[in-house]
């Protein structure tokens, strides 16, 4: 059998964050992928100013900075024909920008395999078992016999929405009303300022607009699934169209973006999503990005959260390849990653799930009108409060220019 010293599951930003740091330390990695790249896929594709750091680090910030779209420096609220705007925190000179997801992913796939990973695309892992010190993973490929793999680490980084049967996948749960769906689509020639990121409340709803490359906005939301099934039984049109009819209608300040725009491809959907917190190490198996835990969509902190938990654990191992071999060497460093992973994101996700429960109601957001009017700062407060300024990477090797985060 092939062996490495870890075999990552997954290979959106957080599974290929952590490929790129562990091999540059010198591991031997693994890295499985269910779907070709370059995909699309629901996200609201935006990367905050703590990033950037990081993606110093990977390699890949002068090449982030020529894909994404324009800086962001506002937020505001859009509810009914209200908007509510103010500056996002600041996080030294730098500003957050949007990269759609199948540029994203497949620029750090490409640096991964620069550093010496072994790519499996598309592939899955399908079952892991202990053997001896190391763990055996067995890989199905696509038209080739399934491949047995061992390896001393095996990280979890496979997402929240995929049902399997390894220890850290999602089991099959009845559908509930309160479930929530997530939806996205591309549109060209909207009429949003560029720098703005709005927060956009409708009945039993949010959703958030940012411009993303190719001159396209982004625009992703989330909405009860008992809510869906009553606009789809009204409307002989897609899911997507109905979630977007359903917008326009509570919201006009959105209409107003989207009255002249081009719907750039067809409209994905995924769901219901798992926000909440999970367990970062079980079954000798370490979980980053949303298979450790997530945060409600509606403070765009999804992907800076993924590819800053990779950090946080490739940190606490990658200078101990040769010794991480039996569970009594695995359980410190897992309370170290655990707690670390606790500081740095939890607060995002409580304060992710109250934003959630308050846009979605977009009486309370007017109530607020007022308050938000004379005192905009509470807008960059919440901004803050979700993780917008939060560091967790610091001290980047060969920093990008200054021109990267500002241009």
């Amino acid at each position: 059998m092939d062996r490495f010293d870890a075999v990552i599951m997954g290979g959106g930003p957080s599974g290929a964050t952590a490929a790129i740091l562990l091999a540059e330390a010198g591991w031997s990695v693994a890295l499985v992928e269910q779907k070709e790249f370059p995909r699309r896929k629901v996200c609201g594709e935006y990367l905050s100013a703590t990033n950037w750091p990081l993606l110093a680090r990977l390699g890949v910030a002068e090449q982030f900075a020529d894909l994404a779209g324009p800086p962001v420096r506002e937020t505001a609220i859009f509810v009914g024909d209200r908007q509510y705007r103010a500056k996002l925190p600041e996080a030294g000179d730098a500003f957050g920008r949007a990269l759609s997801r199948e540029k994203l992913d497949s620029l750090l796939l490409k640096r991964a395999v620069e550093c010496g990973v072994v790519l499996f695309q598309p592939a899955r892992c399908t079952s892991h078992t202990r053997c001896g010190e190391s763990h055996s993973v067995t890989i199905e490929l696509h038209k080739a016999p399934p491949l047995e793999v061992l390896a001393n680490i095996v990280i979890a980084a496979h997402g929240s929405w995929e049902i399997g049967s390894l220890p850290t996948q999602r089991q099959p749960t009845p559908l509930r009303g309160t479930d929530w769906l997530a939806f996205k689509a591309h549109f060209r020639d909207a009429n949003l300022p560029a720098g703005l990121m709005p927060l956009l409340a409708f009945p039993d709803g949010y959703g958030g607009m940012v411009h993303c490359d190719e001159a396209r906005a982004s625009l992703s939301c989330c909405i009860r699934r008992h809510r869906l099934e009553r606009l789809a039984r009204t409307r002989n049109i897609s899911a997507g169209e109905a979630v977007l009819n359903h917008i326009q209608e509570s919201c006009a300040a959105v209409r107003a973006v989207l009255e002249s725009a081009e719907l750039v491809g067809p409209w994905l959907a995924a769901g219901a999503i798992q926000p909440g917190i999970r367990p970062r190490y079980r079954d000798g198996i370490f979980a980053v990005g949303n298979a450790a835990g997530e945060a409600h969509p509606v403070v765009a902190e999804g992907i800076s959260m993924a590819m800053q938990s990779a950090w946080l654990l490739t940190e606490r191992i990658k200078h101990r390849r040769g010794d991480l071999k039996s569970p009594a060497a695995m359980s410190p460093i897992a309370n170290s990653y655990s707690v670390a992973w606790r500081y740095a994101f939890a607060p995002r996700i409580y304060a992710a799930a109250a934003i959630a429960q308050w846009a979605s109601r977009p009486r309370l957001v007017l109530a607020a009108g007022p308050l938000l009017r004379t005192f905009p700062r509470l807008l960059t407060w919440g901004a803050r409060l979700s993780g917008k300024s939060h560091v967790v990477v610091s001290s980047p090797t060969g920093p990008p220019t200054k021109e990267c985060y500002q241009a």
